[in-house]
């Protein structure tokens, strides 16, 4: 285990761990500089990390039903359109199944959807599959459909199947993770599931979270479970909150501790206070699965290259930092760069709406920057707020803005956007008033106007 602090600015931020001392190393950062101290024993965890080669293709029917949930949510949403981080976070687990068969050709499976991939031949050999993999993963999933001396499921199969899930789902579950067919009923599997009920967590909600992390059923609560809980409390994560985020996050209870503390320093290298390192493991427990150098290192000094805070960007949108920088960041900075923006004008953005780089360009952002042309604001209305790429342009958009013109009024884009129906209303016939009471004053001032030239 490695315990560290770090000071910023004369200000000492408590250690994670007490009573171990060792000599300060400096890093520098964005915002200033600061001194580490670490110290080393030997910590064991799980490493949840996730990962594209150890996991088996199907086509899964429950995967299915979540991503059309999710679109169907998406199709129906008012007002607020849901984010690309939204929709895959869901996506993800169903691609995830697609990758150990097809391994480099999983790009060609995806882009033939749903159709098999066209094989080319070629005269370079075609790894075989693995007959022993194969034949642990079909015993695995027979085991799910045995049917016992009773004329009936396992029990564990059983008890899943009462708490929501369906035969398919497990067999899919199966599929990826095989070892989840032996897990027993009394030894592991309920006892984590009245473990997750006892936290909070929605009965409803368990199908959802065993499906994506299955390992989880597979560790002992009293030697991983809640120490792994505790030690995530230590650093910030809110009791109160466990349900939340285990529901947002299951992986995450299954990863090493050496892998959150890597991310825990990481935010406090980039300034971030206790605090709200505590508040972001809470309300984004993804950001333990991001890489940081890899991934968080890399984006944040790409943020920072734009002239950004990125522990204030840190603090309020810590998902956009799991997106790639080459075909997510820099295309929506080249865009705004392209239509006349300054680096100045794109970092303003960012920092006062960071959700923009988790839209789409060329299913959000165009669309909408082609609607706004037409608008009658100046392009500053963007920097100012950039809030506007986060409403549905069908929904909210082009009926306020037609709301608008049929009133013949001018309204902050802010205000036309973000008000309530009822106050965006009511803003609307203020406005109105005061234009008839202005055009009854002009007309008074040009009748008293013609009066006085009459009588001169």
């Amino acid at each position: 285990m490695r315990a560290f602090c770090a000071i910023r600015s004369g200000q000492q931020i408590p250690c994670l761990s007490k009573g171990l001392l060792t000599t300060p190393r400096t890093r520098l950062c964005f915002p200033e500089r600061l001194f580490f101290c670490q110290a080393k024993s030997d910590d064991s965890g799980i490493d949840g990390s996730f990962s594209f080669e150890a996991l088996p293709t199907t086509l899964l029917a429950a995967e299915k039903e979540e991503a059309k949930a999710v679109l169907t949510l998406f199709l129906k949403k008012k007002g607020r359109e849901l984010t690309t981080l939204e929709i895959r976070d869901v996506l993800i687990p169903y691609l995830e199944t697609l990758a150990e068969e097809h391994e480099n050709h999983i790009v060609d499976v995806v882009e033939n959807f749903p159709n098999p991939p066209v094989k080319e031949k070629t005269a370079v050999p075609i790894s075989q599959p693995n007959p022993t993999l194969d034949s642990k993963r079909l015993k695995a999933i027979s085991r799910v459909s045995e049917i016992g001396p009773a004329g009936k499921l396992r029990p564990h199969i059983l008890y899943l199947i009462e708490l929501g899930m369906d035969l398919e789902q497990i067999k899919a579950i199966t599929r990826r993770f095989p070892a989840f067919a032996y897990y027993s009923l009394e030894g592991k599997i309920k006892p984590v599931v009245e473990f997750l009920l006892d936290l909070g967590v929605p009965k409803s909600d368990i199908p959802t979270i065993i499906n994506k992390r299955p390992q989880l059923c597979g560790i002992s609560l009293s030697e991983n479970l809640i120490p792994t809980m505790t030690f995530l409390e230590n650093l910030g994560v809110d009791k109160k909150q466990w349900a939340e985020v285990i529901y947002r996050c299951p992986p995450l209870l299954t990863y090493s501790r050496q892998k959150v503390k890597s991310t825990v320093e990481f935010l406090y290298e980039m300034g971030l206070s206790a605090e709200r390192i505590g508040k972001i493991l809470t309300r984004s427990p993804n950001i333990i699965s991001y890489s940081v150098e890899d991934k968080l290192r890399p984006t944040a000094e790409y943020f920072h290259s734009l002239g950004v805070d990125v522990s204030v960007l840190l603090h309020r949108c810590p998902q956009i930092f799991g997106l790639s920088i080459e075909a997510n960041l820099k295309p929506l900075t080249e865009f705004f760069l392209g239509k006349g923006y300054s680096i100045e004008d794109v970092g303003t953005m960012i920092s006062r709406y960071g959700a923009l780089y988790s839209f789409s360009l060329s299913m959000n952002v165009i669309p909408k920057w082609e609607f706004f042309l037409t608008m009658d604001y100046s392009k500053s209305e963007l920097v100012k707020f950039p809030q506007y790429f986060g409403y549905s342009l069908e929904e909210r958009i082009k009926p306020r803005f037609a709301r608008v013109k049929e009133c013949g009024v001018s309204v902050l884009l802010n205000q036309v956007l973000s008000l309530s129906y009822s106050n965006f209303e009511k803003a609307l016939n203020k406005k109105m008033k005061k234009m008839l009471s202005d055009k009854d004053e002009l007309q008074a001032c040009s009748s008293d106007g013609l009066q006085q030239d009459s009588v001169q």
